[in-house]
């Protein structure tokens, strides 16, 4: 169900949804935690798909803010008085989805305009869950200190994707220099398979000092640099970035040790297998899928604590493969 509301104000929008409550006999209570999305309209619709997968897992009510690029109307475009008026009365344009439109909770998409664009948190106050945790989440661009935005300020997590923005690293950068506990980026948890993999190879016998890592993937690829970083930081050994042309994800992770290189490889991310290679064992064939943007979203939603190995990896680790940034 997807009801439309042109020319509104928060008051009626959260009317709505009661009385949609009402007819469902259902409640708000059920939802676990309110996700504001902050996007604009060409990311909108692919947002709301990740929104709503997500939460069938962790049901929420997901309140998207996308500002309206759309001019407003007037005799000249074909609307009528009554049009006019109602667009010069209201600044805000709304669209409420229930049911299997909106997963395992509610959508509220909110189409500020003029003025109200740069006051989204008057609109989202009055729709949030009472008593449910706040998370805060950029799909592309994100500002350069999420705990000073005005969205960011009411959350408790906040999730961005330097990745998927116009500039990854400067993007990292910027998070960087304003970090927060509260601060996590998707393209940190885009490794969480890596990472796993990558630890249970090292609590295996014999347990020798690596002495050395490479880590390879395409090139200006946010995510390998923050593997790197992280496995600087905890070896405590020299770690090489080699780029693989034609790659588009990490492709392996080579770590030296005495008695030869252990190594996890996965030369195509779309095959879904990777290979472990240890000395004096025979190599391994194990599936390990590219991770899904659903699947990070998914995975941040159920960790709201703060991430302190992605804390560690930015603050410490970065400057350490990075050390004029």
């Amino acid at each position: 169900m997807i009801i439309d509301m042109p020319n509104t104000r928060t008051r009626d929008i959260s009317r709505a949804i009661d009385e949609l409550h009402d007819e469902r006999g259902e409640a708000a209570t059920g939802r676990v935690l309110t996700l504001l999305i902050s996007t604009n309209e060409d990311e909108l619709e692919h947002a709301l798909e990740l929104a709503n997968a997500a939460s069938r897992e962790h049901p929420c009510r997901v309140i998207a803010i996308s500002p309206r690029r759309a001019a407003a109307p007037d005799a000249t475009s074909g609307a009528s008085a009554e049009e006019i008026a109602a667009f010069e009365e209201s600044n805000l344009d709304a669209q409420v989805r229930f049911g299997a439109d909106a997963g395992a909770g509610e959508i509220i998409v909110l189409h500020p305009r003029g003025g109200l664009v740069h006051h989204p948190d008057t609109m989202v106050i009055p729709l949030l869950v009472p008593d449910a945790p706040v998370v805060a989440w950029w799909p592309t661009e994100a500002p350069a200190n999420p705990s000073k935005d005005l969205l960011g300020a009411m959350a408790r997590s906040r999730i961005t994707d330097a990745l998927r923005s116009s500039n990854p690293f400067r993007t990292m950068g910027d998070l960087r220099r304003n970090w927060s506990p509260k601060n996590v980026d998707m393209s940190w948890t885009r490794l969480t398979v890596w990472r796993a993999m990558l630890a249970s190879m090292l609590d295996q016998p014999p347990h020798l000092p690596i002495s050395a890592a490479r880590v390879t993937g395409p090139a200006d690829f946010l995510p390998m640099d923050l593997l790197a970083a992280w496995l600087r930081l905890k070896l405590n050994v020299p770690v090489t970035v080699e780029t693989i042309p034609g790659a588009n994800a990490v492709t392996g992770v080579y770590l030296t040790r005495a008695d030869g290189v252990l190594s996890l490889e996965r030369p195509d991310p779309e095959s879904g297998t990777a290979i472990i290679s240890m000395p004096g064992q025979s190599p391994q064939t194990i599936s390990v899928p590219a991770r899904t943007l659903e699947e990070c979203l998914s995975e941040e939603l159920r960790r709201l604590d703060p991430d302190e190995v992605y804390a560690e990896v930015i603050t410490q680790g970065w400057d350490l493969i990075h050390p004029t940034d």
